[in-house]
């Protein structure tokens, strides 16, 4: 048995019983969430983001030692390296720990889905 469980027989049973195709498809969500399951993200200031490989966060925090983006001089810049999508989220989170600071931005966010 692995980590998430023994629903492959669920899935096929459904599939059948059901008549539902998307659960054909399971075997192929498994492996995306077998995936997530071995993440070892240490964060963009602990290592090279594997996810993202136009990252510069990481620089401005080794060049100017801040620890967040608002803590910059220079927030909001567009030297992230980020898509256009994930630059306007990392605005927002920024500019809500300006507001209310970094621990209560953690108390307001820890029980959201990050995605």
């Amino acid at each position: 048995m692995n980590s998430l469980g023994n629903f492959d027989v669920y899935a096929q049973r459904f599939a059948v019983l059901l008549h539902e195709q998307i659960f054909e498809k399971y075997p192929d969500f498994k492996i995306m969430l077998e995936y997530f399951t071995k993440a070892s993200c240490k964060g963009c200031r602990n290592e090279t983001c594997h996810a993202f490989s136009e990252c510069k966060v990481k620089d401005c925090h080794l060049d100017k030692g801040v620890d967040f983006c608002f803590q910059c001089a220079e927030f909001p810049c567009d030297n992230t390296g980020f898509d256009e999508h994930l630059q306007k989220r990392s605005v927002k989170i920024n500019q809500r720990m300006q507001e209310v600071g970094v621990e209560q931005y953690f108390v307001e966010t820890r029980d959201v889905p990050r995605y």
